[in-house]
């Protein structure tokens, strides 16, 4: 069942979370035993990462140094199906242009196909590391919206040579895409972000699921202004609790977004990470009950490093 027909026919709040797949070389015990503190409590669905190669130095036998590409979390195909199987509940992989082809895409799909895996997450992802800029790998895509005519073009029932495939089910892939209530950091202005946005929902997109923001105000504004140039999917909030009281300063720098006074002010005035946790999880409990109780149906949490703080929040609500 696609996440929308999930949606529509669950009853009362719902909620999602996201998951890393393991750092290379870790087994997915530990994954699972986070998976196991919020299953209980019904989830929509469980959205995994995927991560772009970096480039590294590694020593060589002459001691000089090498330049090599490495991904530090790699699986997320396999992390997806192993969940799905295991709970029995929608695993949506998240399918990045960063770092990857789109050959590398188009086997990923059809992997996906094979596993009846068909809800994704279509993202551009980060630039590299080493990068000021995003730069696309070689044949690679530059907007998520090129992945999805990459998919469209799979579930037409095409390969990216434009031979026509034998392989494709009665169950087509149905995607999401990313929203940023105060605008993605690389867009010029909010009109052109918004711009964007409906391309990709023009596109095919089934729903939208929002960077985290800590004032909902913004989350109300940015649908109404959604509503306004038509475009009228479901728009899914994701929110993050605060966890420690660096977290201040590191979350607008990387994901450009602002601080309410009130809360920067309450966590500028922590002693110590256990009151930055404390007040982070009362400001994601007061934020999850002001949307559902303005007509938000599901919340998609950002659960990265925070799994036992997302279990106190949802076990107070849902």
């Amino acid at each position: 069942m696609n996440i929308i027909d999930r949606l529509n026919k669950h009853k009362g709040p719902a909620f999602s979370f996201e998951v890393l797949p393991p750092l290379k070389g870790r087994g997915i015990s530990q994954l699972f035993y986070n998976i196991d503190k919020l299953i209980e409590f019904d989830p929509m669905y469980i959205n995994i990462t995927s991560h772009r190669s970096e480039m590294v130095f590694v020593s060589t036998a002459d001691g000089l140094y090498k330049r090599i590409s490495e991904r530090s979390r790699p699986g997320t195909v396999a992390v997806a199906a192993a969940i799905q199987q295991k709970y029995g509940i929608p695993a949506v992989p998240h399918i990045i242009c960063s770092g990857f082809s789109k050959t590398e895409t188009e086997y990923a799909l059809i992997d996906l196909n094979f596993l009846g895996i068909t809800n994704l997450l279509l993202l551009r992802g980060d630039k590299a590391k080493h990068e000021n800029r995003f730069v696309p790998v070689e044949n690679g895509h530059s907007y998520a919206c090129e992945l999805e005519e990459q998919v469209n073009m799979f579930n037409e029932g095409f390969f990216l040579d434009g031979t026509k495939m034998d392989i494709i089910s009665d169950s087509k892939f149905t995607y999401g895409v990313a929203g940023y209530p105060e605008k993605h950091d690389e867009a010029p202005n909010m009109d052109i972000d918004l711009a964007h946005l409906k391309h990709k929902v023009d596109l095919g997109a089934s729903y939208i699921v929002t960077q985290m923001f800590f004032d909902n105000k913004k989350f109300y504004d940015f649908v109404d202004r959604c509503r306004a140039i038509g475009i009228n999917v479901p728009i899914i909030p994701g929110i993050k609790p605060i966890i420690n009281k660096n977290q201040l300063t590191v979350l607008p720098k990387v994901f450009h977004v602002d601080l309410p006074n009130e809360l920067a002010n309450e966590l500028n005035n922590c002693r110590n990470n256990d009151d930055a946790k404390q007040i982070g999880q009362e400001w994601c409990i007061h934020q999850t009950r002001d949307l559902l109780s303005n007509g938000v149906k599901s919340i998609h949490f950002y659960s990265l490093n925070a799994t036992d703080t997302v279990r106190n929040v949802v076990s107070e609500i849902f």
